[in-house]
């Protein structure tokens, strides 16, 4: 067997030419359930805090809304219409994604494989990290880290060479103990990167993800096709990803950032699972199922054991703009 790390396997498997998010005719949505697909919750959420990074601005001529990992778009999309008329004029779209143009899109939205290089206003990374390309690597018998192999073909797994000594230090620092680990300092690099980006205005990652207290022995590299969640074949046929390091990913901005749940930000942005009042049913049936199917949808997105158990990495630039609930405690 003829094997290769899994960042160079999975960038060919996701990026490359035939790549699973490359290739025509495919996206995300048609594989697994994000935030942005769940409910148009999720965007009235994130569009409220476009209004809010606005107003602290100072409500600029020009408003940056850059979505990294666009998918086809749908996200930009819909904050396009909640927008109010005024914040929606000042608004230049930025869709950054590897994969071609999709038909039909709104024409007023920039699709480009490259980040912009200046941003005022907000960036946004949904579940983008988790597929940026890693390697992996795990202790042998006698306790020495090594390069964990894969064959492209098979997906057979192999030990390979000793880790380097940049692998073994961000282990030490991230992720130290036994079994496997999932070197995240890619994800950091890139996630430096796009905030650096950010001149004025706030960076927002969501992702599902891990801090050092609670890292998998076993690591979290899987696969995600037609609906299910699959093995992590790296032949271009399913997703593969692995959860970020989120503490990681946060420090290596050298910014100041919050990070909180899923739950507890869209909370603070006004979604709440809570049923409607059941006296609503009797004055007024309709609204009473509409509500009803509002408060099951904000219920999936917030939930402690899926999407609400995701993580909102939280950087304000120039900005006082806060994801935290009055008087909770976050990590800066």
């Amino acid at each position: 067997m003829v094997g290769i790390g899994w960042r160079l396997a999975m960038r060919a498997a996701l990026y490359g030419d035939d790549g699973f998010f490359v290739r025509t005719g495919t996206g995300p949505a048609d594989h697994f359930r994000t935030s942005v697909h769940a409910s148009p919750l999720f965007a009235g959420a994130l569009a409220r805090l476009v209004e809010q990074v606005d107003l602290a601005l100072g409500r600029p001529a020009r408003f940056d809304l850059v979505d990294v990992g666009a998918g086809r778009g749908e996200l930009l999309t819909a904050l396009h219409v909640l927008l109010p008329g005024d914040l929606a004029d000042r608004v230049r779209p930025v869709a950054v994604e590897l994969a071609g143009r999709p038909d039909g899109l709104d024409p007023r939205i920039r699709w480009t494989r490259e980040l912009p290089e200046s941003v005022t206003g907000l960036l946004i990374a949904t579940e983008w990290l988790d597929n940026v390309p890693l390697d992996v690597v795990e202790r042998d018998g006698s306790g020495r880290l090594r390069k964990v192999l894969v064959d492209r073909r098979t997906g057979t797994e192999t030990l390979g060479a000793a880790a380097d000594p940049a692998e073994i230090f961000w282990t030490a620092r991230w992720w130290p103990g036994a079994g496997r680990a999932e070197i995240g300092a890619s994800r950091d690099a890139a996630w430096a990167d796009a905030v650096e980006r950010v001149r004025r205005g706030a960076a927002l990652c969501v992702d599902y993800g891990h801090r050092k207290d609670e890292r998998p022995v076993l690591g979290t590299l899987t696969g995600y096709r037609d609906g299910r969640q699959v093995p992590p074949a790296p032949d271009g046929s399913c997703d593969v990803t692995a959860h970020v390091a989120m503490d990681s990913a946060a420090r290596a901005t050298g910014r100041p950032y919050q990070l909180v749940r899923q739950r507890e930000a869209l909370r603070r942005l006004g979604v709440s699972g809570a049923r409607p009042p059941l006296a609503l049913a009797g004055s007024d049936p309709a609204g009473y199922l509409r509500a009803l199917a509002g408060a099951g949808e904000a219920a999936e997105l917030t939930a402690p054991a899926g999407l609400g158990g995701h993580w909102w990495l939280w950087h304000p630039i120039g900005v006082d703009v806060s994801l935290a609930q009055p008087g909770a405690a976050s990590p800066s």
